[in-house]
């Protein structure tokens, strides 16, 4: 497995400063990722416990649960369970623009090449790819949707914006 960080000219592969935990496992030393379930049953001493942590939220579980804690999050990993199942994209752009959340925004699970430019431009900051070979076709699938139609946090501009010289 490969994590990508994404970079203004492209994608690099970074070491995981992180460990994603199980609900009954003993937290280890360092950054960890925990299930939205055991931040919420052990917030006050994950919060306390120093290092970094991130929260996993799976599909069916909304940034909203942890609107009020982001700015102690290093990470927030957003689930696809699914190629099907884009709801990932919709809390990457909350979590971007509705929560003004800075930090690591990670896509997990069935994450696809061909939705690269679309979790990009979603608010999607790292990506955990299967396939290491995949990092060397990253930076041309990104760079192939040129034209964008709707308007998101990244600022590109949209075709409609583009035709009305806005």
């Amino acid at each position: 497995m490969a994590l990508l960080e994404r970079k203004n000219d492209g994608a690099t592969v970074v070491e995981d400063r992180f460990t994603r935990v199980d609900d009954d496992a003993v937290l280890p030393e360092g950054g960890v990722i925990v299930s939205l379930a055991r931040f919420q049953a052990e917030r006050d001493a994950l919060l306390a416990r120093g290092g970094e942590l991130g929260v996993w939220l799976d599909s069916d579980e909304s940034p909203a649960a942890i609107a009020d804690d982001l700015g102690s999050l290093s990470v927030v990993a957003c689930n696809f369970p699914a190629f099907n199942d884009g709801r990932a994209f919709s809390y990457a752009r909350l979590l971007r623009e509705r929560y003004a959340y800075e930090g690591e925004v990670r896509a997990i699970g069935e994450v696809m090449l061909e939705q690269a430019p679309f979790m990009v431009r979603s608010g999607f900051s790292t990506f955990e790819l299967q396939d290491v070979e995949d990092v060397a076709g990253f930076k041309a699938v990104v760079e192939e949707v040129r034209t964008v139609y709707q308007p998101t946090g990244d600022g590109r501009e949209t075709a409609l914006q583009r035709r009305l010289g806005r």
